[in-house]
């Protein structure tokens, strides 16, 4: 069964002067048939029979065709995408491929301007069938956990929707909302980003906390590794140590004194560095 507005593994089953047909499967079985793709995505090998990975999609004759580009967003995304134009038939959006994705002018929460962007999540209209945006996100999203679907320490994929006042809104898996608080980050994180990271606690009021590290010790480890290189890139010397002020120390690291303390603490266990008065020092390895 092909998936559009997904990644698919399609067999290559005709060969043409203007591309390659793949197999969508018997269309008097919900299959969609011989799927084109187009000459310019035709890669520069491949022999009848070959499989190949492809996103399957609409182009702007309403076919069903197969593009080995990869969009922003597939369906079931969310993203961060700019207003590319805005018509009678609402407002489409660059998401990275030849023909924009439309937003209906229904699936706005509010007013949209050109140049913009926006965050919104790409889905299959059911009316017609074709891959759609909507920026009435939170229909797709659920602020507390009662399935119990997650557990403390777990990993997960996360998306930055918003900066508030206690730290990061973020998309869990597609699905729910959890909050990385400010204290969990070490440097400012960009709305729209992606990236990885684990349940920290579920509230007893089942809303869910997040952090970028499983286990203390992780944290400890990418400071430890921040630190190695600002030393190799300072000619081995650092004229901060562990009675430096906070300040001096948030200045340079952007943590606190007590995570940089236990990060050179970590460094000197393991020999990589030495404690001086007025600073530490790389260890010479020969």
């Amino acid at each position: 069964m092909v998936n559009v507005g997904k990644i698919n593994r399609l067999r290559i089953i005709k060969e043409v002067d203007f591309g390659l047909y793949l197999d969508g499967g018997d269309s008097k079985r919900g299959g969609l048939g011989e799927i084109l793709l187009p000459i310019r995505y035709v890669p520069k090998d491949y022999d009848l029979g070959d499989e190949i990975d492809v996103f399957i999609y609409f182009d702007s004759e309403d076919r069903v065709i197969a593009t080995t580009e990869t969009p922003y967003a597939m369906v079931g995304d969310f993203a961060l995408l700019k207003v590319a134009s805005i018509t009678a038939h609402g407002v489409f959006f660059d998401w990275g491929l030849p023909k924009d994705l439309l937003l209906p002018f229904n699936e706005q929460f509010t007013r949209m301007d050109e140049k913009k962007s926006y965050i919104v999540r790409v889905f299959i209209d059911l009316k017609t069938g074709r891959i759609a945006a909507t920026a009435k996100i939170n229909a797709y999203l659920h602020d507390e956990d009662h399935e119990h679907l997650f557990a403390a320490g777990e990993k997960v994929d996360l998306f930055n929707a918003a900066k508030t006042d206690l730290g990061y809104k973020m998309i869990i898996n597609n699905s729910h909302w959890g909050l990385l608080h400010h204290h969990e980050v070490a440097h400012p994180l960009r709305r729209g980003e992606r990236l990885t990271g684990f349940i920290k606690n579920i509230r007893e009021d089942s809303r869910i906390n997040l952090c970028l590290y499983q286990q203390p010790s992780d944290k400890s480890d990418k400071i430890a590794e921040e630190i190695l290189s600002a030393l190799k890139a300072t000619d081995g010397f650092l004229h901060i140590t562990d009675k430096s002020s906070p300040a001096e120390i948030k200045a340079m690291f952007n943590i606190s004194k007590a995570s940089y303390k236990k990060a050179i603490g970590h460094l000197y266990r393991q020999r990589k560095i030495i404690l001086e008065t007025g600073g530490i020092r790389l260890r010479n390895e020969n």
